[in-house]
């Protein structure tokens, strides 16, 4: 009860956002409300083709409907409140606040291990093909599904319960459009130093060892391409990595960017690269998954009524 009265002193705080100037804030209004209708819309296409179409039944698609529906979570904890900042006051509660960072992390983490169980898929897709059915079983996707969603919040628990440890006592002026962790470490009043300790440990272990997994297979999925001896089987192979691979250098590029490095640098410079996995990479998974998938396009064809008529037999 003492620890909670010391926190009281700051019962709000302010974002910032992505400008201060009157004159900035509606064209960013529409812009973000743009974004995020496209987001919703597009990731809804992606679960409703999958869940329609009998031949996207797979593992992949599994796990591409749970990470699309992960995106819509992910873009909604963050977009919904911008877009409020944009037009009205840039207060948030001090339980908002921790409760937006809470769901930030364990959604955007969740993403990351979707994107490691992806390329397990793949992985076992083309270097172990003749075992495919048996390694990935509806009971053994739907573990990994499980634990992609569970533990992400575990560690994000972690996170919100030591920064609600910490004292707020000067400046409530957050210089970001969300809640995120470094910037509120960087107000507080009372040591961060173990705080720092656990996400340079655990936070970083968290983040970089499902991106180590994803490297690892697609290293071993390279090897597997490059003995195929017909160039159709290489192309084809590689046909089905290419979205994957795409999605997972926009998202992991500019979590590195802005998480890899001391909470003491973290400057308004890294808004850019946080736009781009929280908001731009949500809102470009569908289109990159579906441009280059056959199957995934025609099982969105089927679901908007203009598929071809197939002509009929002589």
């Amino acid at each position: 009860m003492e620890r909670v009265n010391q926190t009281s002193s700051v019962s709000e705080f302010i974002l910032l956002g992505l400008s201060s100037r009157p004159e900035d804030q509606m064209p960013l209004f529409i812009l973000f409300l743009t974004m995020y209708f496209i987001t919703i819309i597009g990731n809804l296409l992606i679960i409703l083709a999958i869940r329609s179409d009998p031949q996207l039944k797979t593992p992949m698609y599994f796990f591409l409907s749970f990470l699309s529906f992960t995106d819509i979570c992910f873009t909604t904890t963050i977009v919904p409140r911008m877009l409020v900042n944009f037009v009205s006051g840039k207060t948030i509660s001090y339980a908002g606040c921790l409760t937006q960072m809470y769901f930030i992390y364990a959604l955007g983490n969740t993403d990351s291990c979707l994107l490691a169980v992806m390329a397990f898929d793949r992985y076992v897709a083309i270097c172990d093909p003749f075992h495919y059915v048996t390694v990935m079983s509806h009971h053994r996707c739907a573990l990994l599904v499980a634990l992609s969603c569970s533990l992400p919040h575990l560690h994000s628990l972690l996170h919100t319960l030591l920064l609600n440890q910490l004292n707020f006592c000067d400046s409530n002026v957050i210089h970001h459009f969300l809640c995120d962790l470094s910037p509120l470490m960087k107000l507080s009043c009372s040591s961060t130093f173990v705080n720092e300790i656990v996400i340079m440990i655990e936070g970083s272990v968290f983040v970089v060892t499902p991106f180590l997994f994803i490297a690892f297979s697609y290293t071993r999925i390279l090897i597997t391409v490059f003995n195929i001896p017909s160039a159709a089987g290489k192309r084809k192979a590689f046909s089905t990595c290419g979205s994957h691979l795409t999605v997972v250098t926009l998202f992991y590029g500019s979590i590195f960017y802005v998480y890899l490095q001391p909470v003491s640098t973290y400057t308004v410079r890294d808004h850019m690269a946080t736009i781009v996995y929280t908001v731009l990479s949500s809102m470009l998974n569908p289109f990159i998954y579906s441009l280059r998938n056959k199957d995934l396009k025609q099982g969105l064809r089927k679901l908007m009524g203009r598929r071809k008529p197939q002509a009929a037999p002589s």
